[in-house]
């Protein structure tokens, strides 16, 4: 139950949200710089814990539906208090979370448990004062999005005029506004009408960053479609298709299972987007459609042991990768706890590794090297000592800083930059 399944910064950074198997959001809030311990500064403390789903039941198909979170998105703050999307495989719920540090007292028609005062009994009228109480953190289920998705939610992503969202699962995206819960409009549906002719599902969808109009939502066969709701109310008419042709010498049994997009995020301009398969990273230019124009290696020694973890189910595991606040680093998640990085500038990538024996506070992550075959230095790990059950499956960069959150299985590490 305690098993992250999602990792999200909101838009300042200040707070970190997590949410697990059994339904919980863990929120982490930033500590305060304080002037006699200034390194203190960029250590997440426990803010909030809240229920955000049950387990429920479907009686019409006789369906456990399971309350893990799949996803949570932060809104911008406008006030006070934090807002934030959460989701399981059908319910989406918008919380609110606010802090409370004082409560009111001396009511007229109360006593001071709360109960009812008989209207006889009141002489005289008083004036309710606010007294000071120990800080709460109070998290509430302001609207609840539910009864539109068939099939499961993968993807929520939150509109850049604040106004809508989307949601998205395997063959159906709907749009909905943020304070209309009973209602959603259906902007792409793939589901054919016998469904023995299905040939790809959604995998993962996002807004454009700047443009409200725009969106763009990954398949199962590694192509990308790039949506204007402007040019009809259903988006099942794409405006792009981004699809890399594949290499006929590279064909195999498993071609089409590796290439199915587990991730699709925007950059902060707009300009491109970023795609993950099982093997690799590609970054996309929005002007050209026919291949990416970069594409990162995540860990090609799998490629010969493709048949083992299709075995072991291994080859069906979503990663997720995220940009840097600069969006010259990409940053996706590996097996045995390894992490990867990809520096677009100078071309250089990483290998680091998320694990108890180096979570010391202030140690220093050294990078790792697998090793395929022939010797093994010394300090290298051979591919097949690699623990699959290991598996880092969701990351978070900060969006301002170097900070990352990079959730291993229940553990939850955060590493910042070295402070010289």
């Amino acid at each position: 139950a305690d098993i992250i399944s999602t990792v999200e910064f909101n838009n300042t950074g200040e707070l970190l949200a997590t949410g697990d198997k059994g339904g919980r959001v863990v929120i982490f809030q930033r500590e305060q710089e304080s002037k006699n311990q200034p390194h203190r500064r960029g250590e997440y403390n426990v803010y909030s814990t809240f229920q955000s789903h049950e387990p429920e039941f479907d009686y019409l198909k006789s369906l456990e539906i399971e309350e893990k979170i799949n996803k949570i998105r932060w809104l911008p703050q406008q006030n006070a208090a934090y807002f934030l999307l959460s989701t399981n495989d059908k319910t989406v719920k918008l919380w609110k979370v606010s802090e409370r540090d004082k409560r009111p007292e001396g009511y007229n028609l109360k006593d001071e448990e709360g109960r009812i005062r008989d209207p006889c009994t009141i002489t005289s009228l008083r004036v309710p004062v606010l007294r000071p109480m120990d800080l709460m953190v109070e998290a509430t289920p302001r609207r609840v999005f539910s009864n539109a998705h068939t099939y499961h939610i993968n993807s929520i992503s939150v509109n850049s005029d604040y106004e809508t969202y989307m949601s998205a699962d395997d063959l159906r995206i709907n749009l909905w506004n943020l304070e209309i819960t009973n209602r959603s409009f259906n902007i792409v549906d793939i589901k054919p009408t016998n469904m023995e002719e299905l040939t790809e599902v959604i995998t993962a969808a996002e807004f454009h960053p700047h443009h409200c109009n725009t969106f763009v939502y990954s398949s199962s066969k590694g192509t990308i479609r790039l949506c204007d709701m402007r040019s009809s109310a259903l988006c099942d008419n794409h405006s792009k298709l981004f699809e890399e042709p594949e290499d006929p010498s590279n064909r195999s049994f498993f071609s089409e299972i590796i290439s199915s997009i587990s991730d699709v995020k925007f950059n902060h301009s707009g300009r491109y987007i970023m795609t993950r398969d099982y093997l690799t990273v590609k970054v996309w230019d929005l002007n050209m459609e026919n291949r990416p124009i970069e594409t990162y290696q995540v860990h090609d020694y799998l490629r010969s042991k493709l048949c083992s973890l299709y075995e072991n189910d291994c080859i069906f595991d979503k990663f997720e990768c995220v940009w840097n606040g600069s969006d010259s680093v990409i940053m996706t998640g590996s097996y045995n706890n390894f992490f990867r990085m990809f520096d677009r500038n100078t071309k250089r990538d990483v290998t680091l590794e998320a694990s108890r024996e180096n979570s010391k506070p202030r140690a220093i992550l050294k990078p790792r090297k697998v090793c395929v075959g022939g010797k093994r230095r010394k300090d290298e790990i051979s591919v097949d000592s690699l623990d699959f059950s290991k598996k880092i499956l969701h990351t978070a960069w900060h969006p301002s800083e170097n900070i990352i959150a990079v959730a291993a299985t229940n553990n939850l590490y955060i590493f910042q930059d070295k402070v010289n």
